[in-house]
């Protein structure tokens, strides 16, 4: 049973308070002063203030009530606070809204009125502690994995990020090889370093080719080494190659799927053996190598189409990671922006709204790009305009708004963690008024369980 706490000076109003809410299975506190108010909240199971903005007879101002409010804010932040005034103040009433309190009433008020804003107060301030649960949990989780593990500095906050890590982690200590895959951007290259840093062979070095940068008629050399006239240029020394410079550890290779059908040939012949021979040359060499792969291309279509074999995607994909696009991992979003900025740079409320609608068809590497940028340009606080990021273009007439502007499950929890589970505060951070906000929260089901 909900427990409500009345600070009121007025013997009759807790009375009808408490006779109405009786009849809803509400429990009423009664305080007849600011003093006993605040006595009442140092004990645990009040839910929700209702008080007075007026304690003495001769005082109509509202200031006993705005001080009170202070003292709630300070000591209970959280607590959802109800004004109830015969002198209705409205700027105070609205500056006091602007502050944190929940809702204003005028007396003599609505029951119906009432009851509403109260029900709608206390389910919120219940999805609000079922959020700082599931919040709680999640850092736990994050800490025992950080503790445990080597993450290379690995900055996520979303569960499809952590689904990728967690699988990371679990195949790191074996032998098979790993293929990342994931649009470019996306931080395929951090995780092969996770899985190196966590491997077996994490004393060993970590090699990384971008397959995609290299001439084809260099990448033989490249990653078998070359003897001296190989080809055109090799010079007239032997040059040992990827392959060499990663044995007892680890060789990363991006970009796989630029790799030429002559060069996937003898790859495949060393995935197998663990043998090659250097470009121009006749002597076998054997290495020992953990081979972790990355790809932004559609390797099955490739295989189709004949560019790519098919036998060296299954030696490749002993196991496949698929890191998906950041804006399928929003909850990423903000704390990686605050991780690219230097010490003393913050973001406004406005900054951060424009970052979590932005598309990111760049990824996290286009967030990196952008936060430096607009770190250059501001002295503290980063404002909507140092991010440089294109403005929103309405759908044209008779087209629905794309998707993204409409706030989905985690942007509404996002919304309200930022604003300390205050409705009124979430609802115009994601732009819908606060009836809309309940309808959707009912939608997703969040955290009514």
């Amino acid at each position: 049973m909900p427990t409500i706490l009345v600070i009121e000076d007025n013997p009759a109003v807790i009375t009808a308070l408490e006779t109405l809410f009786s009849l809803h299975d509400i429990r009423t506190l009664g305080a007849d002063s600011p003093e006993a108010g605040l006595e009442a909240l140092r004990g645990d199971g009040v839910d929700l203030v209702i008080q007075d903005m007026n304690f003495r007879a001769d005082t109509t101002s509202g200031e006993e009530g705005v001080a009170l409010f202070r003292q709630i804010r300070v000591r209970h932040p959280d607590m959802p606070v109800i004004l109830l005034t015969a002198w209705t103040h409205l700027e105070s009433a609205v500056d006091l809204v602007k502050a944190g309190a929940a809702d204003y009433l005028g007396k003599p008020w609505d029951d119906a009125r009432l009851l509403a804003s109260i029900n709608n107060l206390l389910e919120l301030a219940e999805t609000r502690h079922a959020l700082d649960q599931r919040r709680a949990e999640e850092q736990r989780r994050r800490s025992t994995l950080a503790d445990g593990h080597a993450l290379c500095g690995f900055v996520y906050e979303d569960g499809a990020t952590e689904a990728v890590l967690q699988l990371a982690l679990q195949v790191a200590r074996s032998d098979l090889p790993v293929l990342v895959t994931g649009p470019n951007g996306s931080g395929k290259e951090k995780i092969a370093e996770i899985l190196h840093a966590n491997s077996a062979v994490k004393n060993g070095p970590f090699v990384a080719v971008n397959c995609g940068a290299l001439p084809h008629e260099l990448i033989e050399a490249e990653l078998f080494g070359a003897e001296p006239g190989a080809y055109t240029g090799a010079g007239t020394k032997a040059r040992a190659g990827k392959f060499e410079a990663a044995d007892g550890g680890t060789l990363f290779l991006d970009e796989i799927g630029t790799l030429p059908l002559a060069g996937q040939v003898k790859l495949l012949r060393v995935l197998e053996t663990g043998r090659f021979q250097r470009l121009g040359g006749n002597q076998e060499r054997s290495v020992k190598v953990r081979v972790v792969s990355a790809t932004n291309a559609d390797l099955s279509a490739m295989i189709a189409d004949g560019r790519f074999r098919e036998d060296l995607y299954y030696r490749l994909n002993g196991i496949e990671l698929q890191l998906p696009p950041l804006t399928q991992r929003r909850r990423d979003i903000l704390p990686l922006a605050r991780h690219f900025l230097p010490p003393g740079k913050s973001l406004s409320e406005a900054a951060a709204r424009a970052l979590m609608t932005h598309s990111w068809p760049g990824n996290v590497r286009e967030l990196r790009n952008v936060m430096q940028r607009a770190a250059l340009l501001s002295a503290g606080t980063i404002d909507v305009a140092a991010l440089g990021l294109p403005a929103a273009s309405p759908p044209p007439a008779g087209v629905d708004a794309p998707a993204a502007a409409e706030p989905d499950r985690t942007m509404i929890e996002a919304a309200l963690e930022r604003n300390g589970g205050v409705l009124a505060q979430a609802a115009a951070e994601l732009g819908l008024s606060r009836q809309a906000l309940y309808r959707r929260l009912e939608r997703y089901g969040i955290a009514r369980d």
